[in-house]
């Protein structure tokens, strides 16, 4: 089986499987390697809905499922664990309104009656890992009411930039797709610094995880 998995840091990627490959360095850097019998692509794709879209596309081709791996901020969420998420939606595509923002799945056409706005990830095949829906935007949330909003209107309990954009790609590509992140911060005033203090050891938490369901597939 081809395998994709993306990485928006550097930290993150270098969690997966560290030390079985070399890096090969292009638009996005990538390694390349075996692991449980499967031919498997680790691509850090940047920050962003629009670098993790373009990584996606650029890579899913040959992949028979596109999976991602990192950290996220918490809406409520346990801190320092990592989660199966269950359901993606992004929470900065919709319409503005007069006092208020619509948020619709995204590529969908942003007018009338808003259905549901999420992508649904495969099956969990039995990691045992909590699970989560993920609000992903082109925003770094260290605010409680932005956070509180996210949780309150979307029934997110995690938020990051960019898991939402690949769950769009994979419906668009008719590729099942899933991801797991661990928590680095509370989506607070506080963001910034504990998502630096945290990030390491966050990734390799999720790394870990990812590295189980490659061996699970």
């Amino acid at each position: 089986m081809n395998l994709l998995i993306l990485a928006a840091l550097p930290e993150e990627a270098d969690a997966l499987f560290p030390g079985t490959s070399t890096p090969i360095h292009g638009i996005f850097p990538v390694r390349r390697l075996t692991a449980h019998g499967h031919n498997v692509t680790i691509a850090t794709c940047g920050l962003g809905k629009v670098n993790a879209a373009l990584a996606a596309g650029l890579f899913a081709t040959d992949a028979d499922i596109l999976l991602m791996s990192g950290t996220c901020g918490a809406l409520g969420a346990e801190p320092g664990r990592a989660y199966w998420l269950a359901e993606a939606v992004q929470h900065d595509y919709g319409a503005n309104e007069p006092g208020l923002f619509r948020r619709y799945r995204a590529g969908d056409w942003p007018m009338g009656e808003a259905g549901e706005a999420h992508f649904a990830a495969m099956a969990d095949p039995g990691l045992g890992l909590p699970h989560a829906r993920i609000a992903s935007g082109d925003s770094f949330v260290a605010c409680p009411d932005a956070a509180a909003d996210l949780k309150a209107n979307l029934g997110a309990t995690l938020v990051d930039m960019e898991v939402g954009a690949v769950a769009q790609v994979a419906a668009r590509l008719a590729k099942p797709w899933a991801a797991i992140k661990a928590v680095t911060d509370d989506a607070n005033d506080t963001s910034g610094g504990d998502f630096q203090a945290n990030l390491v050891r966050a990734a390799r938490a999720a790394g870990q995880e990812v590295e189980r369901l490659v061996a699970m597939l």
